[in-house]
């Protein structure tokens, strides 16, 4: 059974380390007790990283089969990933793709009863409602059992749909279309990548690619239906994604209005720069290990306004940083129960820029 606040972060990835993280920089104030995380591998590359959790306080759960197998390489559990389980009141997986719906029907589905919440990334659709800070902060106040965080483009996406199409807080948008150029892998990374720039198929006749469609997902959250439609092509780089965006609204605008809106949005950063790199560099030297926890970073200098209502405009996705403001509010619906998730949240906002 649960003992204190226990969360269990279920992989050590791209966006599971800096998850585990953050609840080990914010414990306390976010209600956290005790953070758990689960290695599925043993690898003698992953020891630095490993050791350096376990300094910092955390703790490790292993498979039952592979416990001899991490003290051989001087790794030592703290436990199975069974008494992980039993223990945590929140479980995040943060696996790679198609993983989390794996472990949901293989682990989870036995803890339904004893766990408060269980969460999984982006890439893991149908997993649960699918939820995004600022975007739909209500569906918290139904303490749903399963929840996806969407994923780092989808945030991307409906920040810029929220917060750039509407105005005096309604959506004012009639049509949204964005091409996606997405990294080819993080530079964490030692596979996947890609040699030259490589299309992403269309696979949905409605929206495009995924990316619109889950947009629209998280919007069908607040019963509202968006017309959207999404391109993507991989580029051989690893350092961020980036957006071309045009939306269509249904009054007129300047420039210099949208500007005002982006620079007036704390879920969003503005930049004056025109260069990835320059915008990756800032947040390697100033996020937090690394990532910028703003939804998307608007390139002021890219916009654009066509026909008095059509908004073009470019902008970088902070991945595996921007979806990290979303999990720790989703948690804290758990470990603080009677706090406001933004509010209890509000330590980790020294980690939005204004300005990148």
């Amino acid at each position: 059974m649960s003992e204190g606040n226990t969360v269990l972060v279920v992989g050590t990835g791209t966006i599971g380390e800096p998850i585990i993280s953050l609840l080990l920089t914010h414990r306390k104030e976010l209600g956290v007790d005790e953070v758990i995380f689960h290695k599925h591998t043993p690898r003698l590359i992953d020891r630095p990283m490993i050791h350096s959790l376990l300094r910092r306080g955390a703790k490790m759960s292993v498979e039952s089969n592979r416990v001899q197998e991490f003290r051989d390489l001087d790794m030592e559990p703290d436990m199975t990933i069974e008494e992980a389980l039993d223990k945590a009141i929140v479980v995040l997986d943060a696996t790679k793709s198609g993983v989390g719906l794996k472990n949901k029907e293989l682990y989870y589905k036995k803890y339904e009863d004893k766990t408060s919440a269980f969460m999984a990334q982006g890439s893991e659709f149908g997993f649960g409602v699918m939820y995004a800070a600022g975007i739909n902060d209500q569906i918290l106040r139904e303490n749903p059992k399963w929840i996806t965080i969407a994923s780092c483009n989808t945030h991307a996406g409906a920040a810029i749909v929220k917060f750039l199409g509407s105005k005096n807080g309604k959506l004012r948008l009639k049509k949204g279309d964005f091409t996606y150029l997405r990294r080819s892998a993080d530079i964490s990374q030692t596979g996947k990548f890609t040699s030259a720039p490589t299309i992403t198929r269309y696979k949905d006749p409605e929206y495009g690619t995924h990316h619109a469609r889950d947009v629209n997902e998280l919007f069908k959250t607040l019963g509202v239906s968006l017309d959207l439609f999404s391109s993507a092509i991989k580029l051989n780089t690893m350092l961020m994604h980036s957006v071309h965006f045009h939306l269509t609204l249904d009054h007129e605008v300047t420039v210099d209005e949208i500007a005002q809106r982006a620079i007036d949005e704390p879920l969003l950063a503005v930049t004056y720069k025109d260069h990835l790199n320059q915008v990756f560099s800032f947040g390697r030297d100033h996020g937090h290990y690394g990532r910028i926890l703003n939804e998307f970073v608007v390139a002021i200098p890219s916009l654009a306004v066509r026909n008095g209502n059509e908004v073009y405009g470019w902008g970088f996705t902070p991945q595996d940083g921007n979806n990290l403001l979303s999990n720790m509010r989703a948690i804290t619906n758990y470990t603080l129960p009677d706090d406001d998730p933004i509010e209890a949240t509000k330590p980790l906002e020294k980690w939005l820029f204004s300005e990148v």
